[in-house]
């Protein structure tokens, strides 16, 4: 139980929360760092205290059940974790959808690309199976702005589902920029003012060749750039632009690193996907809790990889990822917690350190966490 007093007593002036509830989310934070999984069977086994399985698994619910959640808080807490400046972000949004029984699990997402994964600042339950609509777009990114300010948005990237007249109108009156990959048969003016499908623009291209349209063009209403990329197999990646088209591309690979955090969630991390949880407001905890665990365990990473680099290994790619090294480090701390209570020591200062950076980090820069990080009743 020392594990659970040194992780306490290191968050409390940062998650400030009742006593009782923040040695739960504590208890919860390292059972899923020892058996890597999000079921609560799993997480009772993995819960410290000698009390019996059955009240650790109605502690769990208790806390999943009753405990509300502030996410704005978990979204700064997040970012003070992260070693990026206070503007220029490069956001990502998905979604990442599964199937419980009869229940579709569909959590729409954005994140703050970093160092090859993304960290989520934001994500909503979506009630149904398929795609987001403009009116869910639009509330997520309102509350992103609203909790840091459009000035830190270097751009917004997404994928072919991400697109629509109205949609391209907000981000173009809300964001500086946004990068976002269009249908090969979406309509777009040539040279001569004339709309064809965007990809006969781009016939001309050689696998791995790309090319920025000369001038904005018209689609979907709007004038925007056009930048198209001839894949090595073929398929094009045709990306609709704000400004800036000559790095549009760059920025646009970066949304990749979503799909990067859903593994890291799920099957090579957590396994989010076993979760029972089908209630909205209770997976939408789980997955802020997931979150802050996910970040320390990639500043834990971090940490690691600067005094023992990670093997590159003959296809250039390292060995095992950064979230990876920080997660079997830690998870191999606590399983073997007798004699290694001062190396959980200074795990947890780790984490603690890079929150009480920030501000330097920041340039300086204010971004306070406001209020209560939980409020529970």
């Amino acid at each position: 139980m020392r594990e659970i007093k040194i992780l306490k007593d290191a968050l409390k002036s940062h998650l400030p929360m009742n006593a009782a509830r923040l040695h739960c989310l504590v208890g919860i934070i390292v059972a899923l760092l020892k058996v890597r999984n999000v079921n609560f069977n799993e997480l009772a086994d993995g819960f410290p205290g000698k009390i019996k399985k059955a009240s650790k698994y109605k502690r769990i619910q208790r806390f999943f059940r009753f405990c509300p959640i502030n996410y704005d808080m978990v979204a700064h807490f997040i970012v003070k974790l992260l070693d990026v400046t206070i503007n220029g972000w490069v956001l990502t949004m998905d979604r990442t959808n599964w199937k419980f029984g009869a229940t579709n699990i569909n959590i729409l997402t954005v994140a703050i690309a970093y160092k090859g994964v993304a960290f989520p600042i934001a994500w909503m339950l979506l009630p149904k199976r398929g795609n987001s609509n403009t009116r869910e777009r639009i509330k997520i990114i309102d509350r992103v702005i609203d909790m840091f300010g459009a000035a830190n948005i270097g751009c917004l990237t997404g994928d072919r589902e991400f697109i629509g007249k109205q949609w391209f109108g907000y981000l173009l009156d809300k964001l500086n920029n946004f990068r976002m990959r269009i249908k090969d048969n979406t309509l777009v003016t040539n040279s001569r003012g004339i709309a064809v499908p965007v990809k006969t623009l781009f016939r001309h291209l050689k696998p791995g060749q790309w090319v920025a349209l000369e001038g904005k063009r018209m689609v979907m209403g709007h004038m925007l750039f056009i930048v198209g990329l001839k894949q090595p197999n073929g398929d094009l990646v045709i990306l609709a632009t704000a400004k800036d088209p000559q790095t549009a591309m760059d920025d646009y690979k970066q949304r990749w690193e979503i799909e990067t955090l859903f593994g890291c969630l799920k099957t090579r991390g957590f396994r989010f996907e076993s979760t029972h949880l089908t209630d909205p407001k209770r997976l939408s905890k789980l997955v802020a809790v997931l979150a802050i665990v996910f970040a320390w365990c990639h500043v834990i990473g971090e940490w690691k990889n600067a005094n023992e680099p990670i093997k590159i290994k003959k296809h250039g790619r390292k060995a095992i990822s950064i979230f990876r090294y920080g997660l079997d480090k830690i998870r191999g701390i606590l399983l073997n917690i007798v004699g290694n209570m001062h190396n959980f020591r200074n795990m947890v200062k780790l984490l603690i350190n890079r929150v009480n950076s920030y501000h330097s980090r920041a340039g300086g820069s204010d971004m306070r966490i406001p209020g209560d990080f939980l409020s529970c009743t």
